[in-house]
């Protein structure tokens, strides 16, 4: 049994209420996920909320074989792909981060390598932004949520293997597009 048991199951049995407990829990960590999917904050928001609603109307239909973070997630994952499909043109990471209020944290460095980190921060971002949705999705999953294989083979409804090679993928990708970044950033330098 669940800790999240007790309060489905009063929501279930007519006391709404309950399910204040669950989006206390979960909120949260669930706009992170979704807000590196989205890339704006009120959009995030939004969807998440979108998904908690979604969540306690169909509240019946959730089968307790998996957690109920992971049925959660599903919900809020395909309206964050519904809601890129529909807003093709996405803006930059760059103005994502900047309509998010998204600073670094300040760790007491000079001004030099606090430049720096933010320049790195930006081109990991804007390099994650330009993967396919599929490859983003399991990466995200794994290196920013912290999701295990299994969870994230639920989470996507795919096989084990297909989030292994997606992650793979991703992983290369994502390496090989901050490698031609720093190529081109050489060359700027350089006067090429």
């Amino acid at each position: 049994m669940s800790d999240d048991d007790p309060w489905i199951d009063q929501t279930l049995r007519g006391q709404p209420e309950a399910f204040g407990h669950l989006v206390l829990k979960y909120q949260d960590r669930l706009f992170q996920a979704v807000f590196h999917m989205v890339g704006h904050t009120e959009d995030a928001r939004d969807l998440v909320q979108e998904s908690l609603v979604q969540a306690m109307l169909h509240l019946d239909s959730f089968e307790r074989h998996c957690a109920f973070y992971t049925w959660l997630y599903r919900i809020a994952f395909n309206a964050a792909m519904s809601h890129r499909r529909r807003r093709r043109p996405t803006a930059s990471v760059e103005q994502a981060s900047e309509r998010a209020g998204v600073e670094p944290s300040d760790r007491g460095d000079g001004p030099l390598e606090t430049l720096e980190r933010e320049e790195q921060c930006r081109q990991v971002q804007e390099a994650i932004a330009r993967l396919d949705a599929d490859h983003r999705a399991v990466l995200v999953l794994r290196e920013i949520d912290g999701r295990d294989y299994e969870s994230i083979a639920a989470i996507l409804d795919i096989p084990l293997g297909t989030v292994r090679s997606r992650l793979h993928r991703a992983r290369l990708e994502l390496r090989e597009r901050l490698q031609a970044m720093l190529v081109g950033e050489t060359q700027q330098s350089d006067g090429l």
